[in-house]
């Protein structure tokens, strides 16, 4: 993306540059421009493609959360994985990520009134698609586009440079990433896609969220204030 380097975060423009600026991904820069000149909506807006990054510098990251790829329908992405905007209806996977939450944590559901989770971005949570943009009404549109050289990089950077952080991976798509960390270093979580297709065959009861605290307080972190998601 030739305009969006400068404007992330200098950490990360510092770690991606060399990826963003590659004909790969100069390619998928030219694929997104055709199909938005197409009139094809394309989620999330260009400003907010970073957006989950410019939140979470490198060494802030505590826990990394793994996705597919953004929400496509209308006025739903926002740049961080699973989240949506307050007055957005709660879509049906983070609905499932709540009764997760609230059945692994104890937490009441009066805790999850909207599906802003960049509360959770601001205690260095990672809430990462495996790719980064999508075309409206059409997911996976963008898969192998380039984005997963990206996200490969942000993960690989961040199991490489750092120790004890959490990978929470959700669904086969988001599992490959797995390869690009260091299970000797890191906390690596992996369950079903929280999806209403997918949440029944072992996400429910997969309890990520106490694993992971459990794992970030024996290497000296404090805990993720999950109920604290709220933007």
């Amino acid at each position: 993306m030739t305009e969006r380097p400068l404007n992330l975060s200098p950490p990360w423009a510092e770690v991606l540059g060399p990826v963003l600026r590659s004909p790969e991904l100069q390619a998928l820069a030219a694929h997104l421009r055709q199909r938005k000149a197409a009139g094809i909506p394309v989620y999330p807006p260009g400003k907010q493609i970073f957006a989950a990054l410019d939140a979470a510098p490198p060494e802030q990251v505590r826990v990394v959360i793994v996705g597919q790829d953004p929400y496509h329908g209308p006025g739903q992405a926002q740049g961080f994985a699973f989240s949506v905007a307050p007055g957005v209806p709660v879509p049906p996977s983070l609905q499932n990520i709540y009764k997760e939450l609230q059945a692994d944590l104890g937490l009441p559901a009066s805790a999850f009134q909207n599906g802003d989770l960049r509360g959770w971005a601001r205690q260095g949570v990672l809430l990462l698609n495996a790719v980064l943009t999508v075309e409206g009404g059409a997911p996976g549109a963008h898969q192998k586009l380039g984005w997963e050289t990206v996200t490969d990089a942000v993960i690989a950077h961040l199991s490489e440079h750092f120790d004890h952080r959490v990978f929470i991976l959700w669904g086969s798509y988001a599992q490959r990433k797995g390869a690009q960390i260091d299970r000797a270093r890191h906390a690596v979580l992996s369950a079903p896609h929280p999806s209403p297709l997918s949440a029944h065959r072992g996400f429910f009861g997969s309890k990520p969220f106490s694993q992971a605290n459990t794992y970030l307080a024996a290497h000296g972190f404090a805990p993720i204030a999950w109920e604290q998601h709220g933007g």
